[in-house]
């Protein structure tokens, strides 16, 4: 199943992109169906095969032994019986820490990490222009992004950061939520994380919500590039909890499979209700949308 994963997801660029998402799902089960040992065969395994398919070492590859990396660290957090906030911090920072290292070390023959991700973001941006040529997009379109690309590559080389961060939480929360059906499926022991659909961040975390907020109004470049990488990070915390809130409520009203399915794809695919989602998780901090109090809040089994 991860080779196929891998496979769709190395030969489809696009769709592919998001079934590689999911490669940490099947690590993460086989990690605690078989042990450790033996669990560490399938990642290392794949890795082998990945790096036969690309034939040398890339960002693309490092990206990928991250995601293979977090199924596994997710199944030592998942066998140590750990809370949910501690088992998406360790198992995300290792991530983070293991290819931060590794990019280091990759990047000292192409000039360092900085000239390392501006090449590699430079040239995905022209291809993905060159993509849009090929779509017939309006003549006026293609000349306002190619004007553009200077400015958009300077914006993400400095947001790497903070994207790599929100995307490694994002794939942690995910790969819990489909794998733990499946482990529960098949008699699994999993940690009692309580009702997900529960979940609230800190609330001391709006305070930093504020600071970065103040750090984006300041004439400073460096402070609003610091602010705008904390505020990505916060955001997708507090998507989080927005969406826990309307899982809460697609529970609660008994909404339907299919249009819950159909619901949590219009939030993937349209920006404006996603960040109404995550506006939902941050006023939640006052206006308690889900009603929760100490007697209603408690840990509670896992529901699907």
């Amino acid at each position: 199943m991860t080779c196929i994963l891998f496979g769709i997801s190395g030969y489809m660029p696009i769709v592919g992109f998001f079934f590689a998402l999911l490669l940490p799902v099947p690590i993460l089960f086989y990690r605690l169906k078989i042990g450790r040992q033996k669990g560490l065969i399938i990642p290392v395994v794949t890795m082998v095969i990945m790096g036969m398919g690309f034939g040398s070492l890339s960002p693309d590859i490092l990206f990928y032994f991250g995601l293979l990396l977090l199924g596994f660290v997710l199944g030592e957090c998942f066998e140590r019986n750990l809370t949910i906030e501690k088992t998406i911090l360790y198992s995300a920072g290792s991530v983070l820490a293991s290819l931060g290292f590794l990019l280091i070390v990759y990047s000292q023959s192409h000039g360092g990490v900085f000239n390392l991700l501006s090449e590699y973001i430079g040239t995905n941006l022209k291809l993905t222009l060159a993509l849009y040529e090929e779509m017939d997009m309006p003549e006026e379109n293609i000349v306002l992004i190619s004007n553009s690309l200077d400015s958009i590559q300077y914006v993400l080389v400095r947001i790497i950061p903070s994207m790599a961060v929100a995307l490694i939480l994002f794939v942690a929360w995910t790969s819990i939520l489909l794998a733990l059906p499946l482990i529960k499926s098949r008699n699994l022991v999993y940690p009692d994380f309580g009702s997900l659909k529960r979940w609230k961040a800190p609330e001391p975390l709006v305070w930093f919500v504020i600071g970065s907020g103040l750090a984006l109004l300041v004439p400073f470049q460096s402070l609003k590039i610091a602010g705008l990488n904390c505020m990505i990070v916060l955001m997708t915390i507090y998507f989080f909890q927005g969406i826990a809130i309307v899982s809460y409520y697609f529970e609660k009203k008994r909404f339907p499979r299919l249009l819950k399915i159909f619901i949590y794809s219009i939030i993937a695919m349209q920006q404006m209700i996603l960040i109404l989602v995550v506006g939902l998780g941050f006023f939640d901090i006052w206006l308690n949308f889900r009603k929760l109090d100490a007697n209603n809040n408690g840990p509670n089994k896992y529901t699907t």
